[in-house]
């Protein structure tokens, strides 16, 4: 009996309608599509493991190496093969969904639920306002609950993110927080050789753990806590509480000490102490600290952490009698995650049983997935806008290139903004660029 095993092969453009383009960058573009409609019967529903229905779609292009008037594949991304083989086994209530994977014209689309909007999108919402409003407290509680439940979920299964940022946390419509941009991710269970040989650069360097910037060969789950403090912080100020300037590689790739991105710490932080740190003399960058002190004397006086918290709470206008403004537990709770010492800094187990999450109050808080049933406290909701009145404007896509199979031509020149929608596509390694793309002229809501 003649049987063929295989399934047909299926094509992007017969099962997904492109509404735009969103995003492009190192790796490859970002579209938004919908489900292709049949001639002849209705449209096919797809859905999330929640059973939820899943109503649109991010599609990630991986382009080939090489584009131009002749293509030239030289193989698949390492980037791409990291993010393929870590979302089809994952699946968590935090994290982005992947659909499906379908490989066509030596083309890799990997196709995603979409999220409207991202923290960094909203940071920059509430950053433009003619008041500049802060972020309320019970959205900044619900979105580091939601945050920290997916990555608890990524280090229980021996998965460490190395690159979380705003821009690489989606927000749905309905409050919901994902985790997205694996391409960078790692199992750290067992590695064959230090996670450092892989990757000599890794996380975004504003959000970079001081154990990375001191050259530390072996590293832990630990940077993915402090990269979480970073965003705490960010959402918090509604700008990167360490703005540094990142210092390129040479020609011989060598990694530079970030001596710069180091003074922007200490000018918050002071400098690590020996004391504080016992493994702190052990980095390869050790010696060079001395000179962040010659290069940035601020270092010497630095604001300190509680001061700096209380000025920006301050400063951001905290006053409506229904948002309150974040008190002790938010400070310590931030101090906790930007702790110098990976050993001493809490983990995502501890940060999601830390007082700033608890509120007094009987039950559970509504959709508490992952709350302790039967206790006496509220936790954060499943649903980062719930109770709030502010409408945040959705996703900018273009609406001038829409192919998607194949070579896309038309002259995409779009965004290359870090991980708009499922993250990946800018430069890994930089800093991110503007929200809004030079080359992208039609633009609509998304």
């Amino acid at each position: 009996m003649n049987v063929n095993p295989y399934l047909p092969q299926r094509h992007i453009n017969d099962h997904y309608d492109i509404v735009g383009f969103i995003s492009s960058g190192t790796y490859g573009r970002v579209y938004k599509a919908v489900s292709k409609r049949p001639a002849n019967g209705p449209t096919p529903i797809v859905k999330h493991p929640s059973g939820r229905i899943v109503e649109a779609f991010a599609i990630k292009k991986f382009k080939p190496d090489k584009e131009g008037a002749e293509l030239q594949y030289t193989g698949i991304s390492q980037s791409a093969i990291r993010e393929m083989a870590l979302c089809t086994e994952l699946s968590h209530p935090a994290l982005i969904h992947l659909v499906e994977i379908i490989l066509e014209s030596k083309c890799i689309f990997m196709v995603f639920e979409y999220a409207e909007h991202d923290l960094l999108q909203i940071i920059h919402h509430h950053h433009s306002l003619s008041s500049r409003g802060p972020i309320p407290a019970s959205m900044l509680r619900s979105c580091m609950y939601q945050l920290l439940s997916g990555l608890l979920y990524l280090h229980q299964n021996w998965v460490v993110h190395r690159d979380l940022k705003p821009a690489n946390i989606m927000v749905t419509s309905s409050g919901a927080i994902k985790i997205g941009d694996l391409g960078l991710a790692r199992l750290f269970y067992k590695p064959l050789h230090p996670l450092y040989n892989g990757d000599k650069v890794v996380v975004t360097i504003w959000y970079r753990a001081p154990e990375l910037l001191l050259g530390s060969r072996h590293y832990t789950p630990a940077i993915d806590l402090w990269a979480v403090g970073c965003i705490f912080a960010e959402l918090l100020s509604l700008r990167p509480i360490f703005k540094g300037e990142e210092a390129k590689q040479d020609s011989k790739k060598a990694v530079p000490f970030q001596r710069n991105q180091m003074g922007k710490i200490g000018e918050v932080l002071g400098l690590p102490k020996k004391n504080e740190w016992p493994l702190l003399q052990s980095m390869p960058e050790y010696p060079s600290l001395n000179s962040v002190v010659v290069y940035n004397a601020s270092v010497n006086r630095p604001v300190g952490l509680e001061k700096w918290f209380k000025n920006t709470v301050q400063g951001n206008g905290y006053a409506m009698p229904n948002n309150p403004p974040p008190g002790d537990e938010a400070l310590d709770f931030l101090r906790k995650l930007l702790e110098y010492d990976p050993l001493k800094r809490m983990t995502a187990e501890q940060a999601l049983k830390h007082p700033y999450f608890v509120d007094s109050g009987g039950g559970q808080g509504s959709s508490g997935i992952g709350g302790n049933a039967g206790t006496n406290v509220k936790l954060p909701s499943w649903n980062c806008f719930e109770g709030l009145e502010t409408k945040y404007p959705a996703r900018k896509v273009s609406t001038e290139a829409q192919e998607i199979g194949g070579t896309v031509t038309g002259g995409i020149t779009g965004n290359k903004r870090s991980a708009a929608v499922i993250g990946g596509l800018g430069d890994e390694t930089g800093m991110r660029s503007s929200v809004a793309g030079s080359g992208v002229k039609k633009m609509r809501e998304g």
